[in-house]
């Protein structure tokens, strides 16, 4: 009896997947089942991956929570945004929507590492590891454990306390410095008469 109830509903996934009946925009919400589905899947595919992180003694370092400011504004506030900072064409296309991280501190330093690290799938939530060093990441993740604590003007004192703007950053962690990123204004040619990113 389960084999057929079973054998009956990969039919009807099979059915719907190969029918295209299940919309995949952005501005269709799934159903409550599958929304719960791959809430579940995210959350132990990460607490599972990100065990064995070992982070840094030195996360309240005020050094490292200043160059996590400055990558975090350039790199995440478009779709996380930040203390004061109102919603973005960005952050309200996206779906599911992306936390706003300074509302929310229910994720370990090891787990915030590792989504910062590997990114999340068909979140558009991008896998930074690919072109920033762990150093970097750890900053980043140093300076999300501060946002829930600050207020829009503290975040304002934060962002200005960065060290560098994004690509003096990126040569010094070890990142690659000068290339386009997904969420970034890519740097200007030399052509242009001047270096960096546009204000």
């Amino acid at each position: 009896m389960l084999g057929a109830a079973g054998l009956l509903a990969a039919v009807a996934i099979g059915v719907t997947i190969g029918l295209g009946l299940y919309n995949i925009g952005a501005d269709a919400p799934h159903t409550p089942p599958v929304y719960k589905v791959l809430e579940t899947l995210r959350d132990r595919s990460i607490s599972v991956r990100a065990r064995d992180v070992k982070a840094p003694a030195n996360l309240n370092d005020p050094k490292r929570i200043a160059s996590g400011a400055g990558l975090y504004t350039e790199m995440c506030s478009g779709c996380h945004l930040a203390p004061g900072l109102e919603k973005t064409e960005m952050s309200q296309g996206l779906y599911p929507q992306a936390p706003e991280l300074w509302r929310h501190a229910d994720l370990t330093a090891g787990e915030q590492f590792w989504a910062i690290k590997h990114g999340i799938k068909m979140t558009a939530m991008p896998a930074w590891g690919r072109t920033h060093s762990d150093e970097l990441i750890w900053d980043m993740v140093a300076f999300v454990r501060q946002l829930p604590k600050m207020s829009p003007a503290q975040y304002q004192a934060a962002i200005k306390s960065a060290p560098a703007d994004h690509d003096e950053m990126m040569k010094e962690g070890g990142g690659m410095a000068g290339m386009a990123m997904p969420g970034m204004t890519p740097p200007p040619k030399e052509s242009d008469g001047h270096t960096g990113h546009d204000d």
